[in-house]
């Protein structure tokens, strides 16, 4: 048994409530079961509740036993002084307030009926190995519903996302140009060298980059140098030139790369590359000035992909690494790497942008988030198996990344929307 359970069965009123008494006798008559609360303080806030002949309006605090009032310490709690109505699962000892006064209270364990709990111990009690506690049930669930808990679910991820996002924004000093340089960099380096790429970026102050934004070579010698790749010697000449560059540009702007965590080449494949990536990167700074306003005005995914459809500079056409030349090739951004930079870094920023805003339509992001392909990766694979068709766009596949890993993997089907739908006997 879980408190998490108490409070879906006090909440959606899963019990006989038409026999709710106190333990004394006293009948109970919800008119509201109130505002549940998630953070610190009482369950629910602003019940209306009448028991007998007094009608009450507070708070209602739920536990597995009476007990664990004091266990948790309520009585020292000012915050619980208002409390109404203690719902319990089973009645063990008498509750008092600070006034000596007796709290009433409601136990659950004969009023729920023998299905909700089999339902619930079905899905979060009985030993399995499945992948999800749903798994059974995944492909039964009606579309519609599904569909909607994507939706919300996608949103409460940005949501996430949002909150660091306006924290960087209060960082650089309101400064979304400077915001954007920061998450690109971060995606530019992708899984494993995302940490190296974001603390290039922060050692960095942006009117650095606006003032070499004119040359991509200039840009190239400042990221290629603060990653350290031109700390060594080559037998380059291009590489000389870079170092020139650098060594001019660390002068002048007083730049330090001794704490930049270095870019890694582990289990990348050569168009991976923190070499190849780094001159895409310099590539699309020196080629476009005021990138979070272009950004900001496009609303399509074909106009995304005009942006940040660029390539390395002409040395790098024929190199992986200084020194190793290969027949030449264009090395450009694929579509399906703008894709994920229209995932992790556009459509966050956007969704941040119009909040600080005051603008809360998000219908637009909405529908660009469907314009692009779901991303493939065993979880996906996965809910893919199990109910076919599940993701076909980013903004299911997204969803049901943050569905693993917030709600499934913490057992959180009480507030998963899906698993209520479960525990109430019907999909």
């Amino acid at each position: 048994m879980q408190e998490d359970f108490l409070h879906y069965i006090w909440k959606f009123k899963k019990f006989d409530f038409g026999k709710a008494k106190t333990v004394d006798g006293s009948r109970i008559v919800i008119t509201n079961t109130g505002i549940h609360n998630f953070n610190s303080g009482p369950d629910f806030f602003n019940a209306l509740i009448r028991i007998g002949e007094q009608a009450w309006a507070g708070n209602v605090e739920i536990h597995l036993r009476s007990s664990h009032w004091y266990s948790h310490r309520h009585e020292e709690d000012p915050n619980y002084e208002n409390v109404i109505l203690h719902v319990v699962w089973d009645h063990d000892i008498e509750i008092y307030r600070r006034d000596n006064s007796v709290i009433p209270t409601l136990e659950l364990r004969d009023l729920v009926s023998q299905e909700t709990l089999q339902n619930y111990r079905n899905l979060l009690l009985a030993p399995n190995a499945k992948w999800i506690n749903c798994e059974y049930d995944f492909p039964g669930f009606k579309e519609f519903e599904l569909n909607n808990w994507l939706e919300r679910l996608y949103l409460e991820k940005l949501q996430k996302k949002s909150d660091a996002i306006k924290e960087l924004h209060r960082v650089t000093g309101d400064n979304w140009e400077a915001v954007l340089f920061q998450l690109l960099a971060r995606n530019f380096g992708s899984n494993v060298n995302a940490g190296p790429f974001l603390s290039l970026a922060q050692s960095l102050d942006f009117k650095i980059i606006q003032k070499c934004g004119d040359s991509p070579t200039k840009l190239e010698a400042l990221f290629f140098g603060q990653a350290g790749f031109l700390d060594n010697r080559a037998e380059d000449g291009y590489f000389s030139f870079l170092k020139e560059e650098y060594n001019f540009l660390k002068r002048k702007f007083n730049l330090d790369n001794t704490f930049i965590e270095r870019p890694k080449y582990f289990r990348l494949r050569p168009d991976n590359f923190p070499t190849i990536r780094l001159s895409q990167f310099a590539s699309l700074y020196g080629s476009r000035n005021h990138l979070f306003s272009s950004v900001i005005k496009a609303n399509t995914r074909a106009e995304l992909l005009d942006i940040f459809r660029t390539e390395t500079s002409a040395f790098w056409k024929t190199h992986y690494n200084f020194g190793k030349p290969h027949t030449p090739r264009s090395k450009k951004l694929t579509e399906g790497f703008i894709d994920l930079i229209i995932i992790n870094t556009v459509i966050p920023i956007k969704f941040s942008w119009l909040e600080v805003s005051g603008n809360e339509d998000n219908s637009v992001l909405l529908k660009l988030i469907t314009e692009v392909r779901a991303e493939k990766n065993s979880v996906i694979d996965k809910y893919n198996l199990l109910r076919p068709g599940t993701a076909i766009t980013a903004l299911q596949s997204q969803a049901l990344l943050h569905l693993k890993k917030e709600y499934c993997d913490k057992n959180y089907c009480l507030k998963c929307q899906l698993g209520a739908g479960l525990l109430k006997g019907n999909t």
